[in-house]
């Protein structure tokens, strides 16, 4: 569960009576998809046949481009999350990112669950003793990514539903 029971205007579009612009849903759809990207290989290094998060991913992209509809996104989204429930591990946290990533298209605010689980995938990939520094380090690379039009509203994001996220943005 990544969100909380109170939806922030600021991550819904101005059309279904929020404040966020289009151009700044679409910057939030290619952030969260390079996070998404960035672990990607865990997944594929345990299921290199299975193509359902990879193509996820390409579809955000396609869907900042404006050559596939939010539905098309919200598909893929659906098919990288099945792709994950069958595993454990960075494998399947990285096949959720991938599910999350796609899903901005349809609702923005998953962008931090793209991040979130990211980051989860990042611990489970590093030994016992490594975990909480391979957390803060790939938090802290996505951070790195933000483009500055949206660093505010998602750091901003991170603070208020970090509790909802397994506290992983505490780097």
């Amino acid at each position: 569960m990544i969100f909380s029971k109170d939806r922030d205007p600021r991550l819904i579009t101005v059309r279904r009576g929020g404040t966020l612009l289009d151009a700044d849903h679409r910057l939030l759809a290619v952030w969260a998809a390079n996070c998404a990207e960035h672990v990607l290989h865990f997944f594929e290094q345990v299921q290199p046949g299975d193509d359902r998060p990879r193509h996820a991913i390409e579809q955000a992209h396609a869907w900042v481009r404006g050559d596939v509809s939010m539905t098309q996104a919200r598909t893929a989204a659906g098919h990288a999350m099945g792709a994950a429930r069958d595993l454990s591990g960075a494998a399947r946290e990285a096949a959720y990112a991938a599910g999350q990533a796609a899903a901005v298209a349809h609702v923005a605010a998953h962008e931090l669950g793209a991040a979130a689980y990211a980051i989860r995938a990042a611990r489970a990939a590093a030994s016992k003793a490594e975990r909480v520094e391979a957390g803060r380090l790939e938090c802290q690379w996505q951070r790195a990514q933000l483009p500055g039009e949206i660093r505010e509203l998602v750091l901003d994001d991170q603070r208020l539903r970090n509790q909802y996220c397994w506290f992983v943005f505490d780097c």
